[in-house]
């Protein structure tokens, strides 16, 4: 008798053949890219919404993103910003990958993680409560702020009828979409999978929040130099919006149709802190336990990881642990490594920061070019390994490692290597 039971094939190999990202630093990948190369900072004063009740009056925004560019004008109307964003990103990284969905829709997943979900909408819904009565609160307030509505406006937006889902695990959310999606290739259950994060919490209930946990940064005179990762007078994290989604196959799917390859995926460790709902556990013993576990599964030795995208949030405890954590797992190798956080230009895109941090090791992959830790002044002596300082670094750039953390002591690494 046959079986004909799908079984996992744990030698499947996973690359990235498509990145679309919208970003506080540019409205698609090139212009992202191009900024996060030269040092450029997309922090600006808030223009979504009146900041001036806050402790806080900037973020960072995707300045003049256009939903209508990508979604029809009914659906836009229909759907809370985290999700237009979300949209406008799957259908940059579905062009670029040139993959014919139409003719393979039934086969492709989707799996877009977001840590808030429809916030503003939920805000807003409120207030019409509040104001007007419950018989004019809309009828799609639940449907615009689930968390699960980005990956299911992406399936509904272009016919994907694949396994479709949201992680939803703080900061980490995008870093645990890829990497679910990732073991969903490698173990057989897809081939070709859209996945990633997207996150707008721009709203004066979010920005109050966060505000009243002493998170964020509050230097209203020069939000430039808000985001420090690392820098001894680091004060906190500045939050900010985006989208990135990035086209998973399986190697062989990918070659058959002659994709281009940015890089594959080699290796995913996630774990709990177990310890506080906010505050990372100070030894980093959570941080380094995920880092060890990507590693071994990607069974790579950790001197052989050329370049690490911190987590890097510009807060005191978390840069502090993050540097401790990265010596546990890399030794005398974690001064010899790379490291920069990319949040230092971008902000902290909460359930998109790990999609858009897993995108740029796979750009420095590809390029060969280390983005910088911008507003680096003054080194920190709890913090003291190379952040790639202020300016980028032309470097042959085999084997990334990004790092993800959130609130929770929720851990999620990713291994990327180049594709050979």
């Amino acid at each position: 008798m046959t079986d004909n039971r799908l079984k996992p094939d744990y030698a499947r190999r996973v690359v990235i053949t498509g990145i679309g990202m919208v970003s506080p630093l540019g409205l698609d990948t090139a212009t992202t890219w191009d900024g996060l190369t030269n040092g450029k900072n997309g922090i600006e004063n808030l223009t979504l919404f009146d900041a001036s009740p806050l402790e806080t009056h900037f973020g960072g925004e995707c300045k003049g993103f256009e939903p209508g560019n990508y979604i029809n004008k009914k659906d836009v109307r229909r759907m809370d910003r985290f999700a237009q964003l979300a949209v406008a990103a799957a259908r940059m990284a579905v062009d670029e990958s040139k993959i014919d969905v139409a003719a393979r829709g039934d086969e492709i997943g989707v799996i877009v993680g977001s840590g808030i979900g429809g916030l503003t909408t939920l805000f807003d819904q409120a207030r019409v409560y509040i104001e007007k009565g419950p018989s004019k609160v809309s009828p799609f307030l639940i449907p615009m702020m689930i968390s699960d509505i980005a990956a299911a406006q992406i399936a509904i937006s272009m016919g994907l009828k694949g396994p479709n889902f949201c992680t939803t695990s703080a900061c980490s959310s995008g870093s645990d979409a890829i990497g679910t999606a990732y073991e969903s290739i490698r173990e057989g259950r897809a081939d070709t999978m859209l996945a990633g994060g997207s996150e707008s919490g721009m709203n004066l209930l979010a920005f109050a929040a966060f505000n009243a946990l002493n998170a964020l940064s509050t230097a209203n005179d020069d939000p430039h130099h808000a985001s420090r990762p690392f820098d001894a007078g680091r004060t906190g994290f500045v939050m900010s919006e985006g989208a990135t989604v990035v086209v998973l196959e399986e190697l062989n799917t990918a070659l058959a149709r002659g994709a281009n390859i940015y890089a594959e995926v080699i290796g995913y460790g996630s774990s709990c802190d177990a310890f506080h709902i906010v505050q990372p556990i100070e030894t980093g013993e959570g941080a380094a336990r995920a880092m060890r576990m990507a590693i071994k599964r990607a069974g790579i030795d950790p001197t052989e990881i050329d370049y690490i995208n911190a987590h890097g949030t510009s807060t005191q405890l978390n840069d502090k642990m993050e540097t401790s954590a990265i010596k546990q797992v890399l030794g005398d190798h974690a001064y010899k490594v790379s490291i920069s956080s990319t949040k230092s230009m971008l902000g902290h895109l909460i359930g998109g920061a790990g999609a858009i941090e897993c995108a740029i090791c796979a750009l420095t992959i590809k390029n060969g070019i280390i983005p910088p830790t911008i507003n680096y002044t003054t080194p920190d002596p709890d913090c003291d390994l190379d952040y790639t300082p202020n300016v980028a670094k032309h470097k042959e750039v085999r084997t990334t490692l990004s790092n993800s953390f959130g609130f929770g002591g929720h851990n999620s690494v990713l291994i990327l290597r180049k594709y050979e």
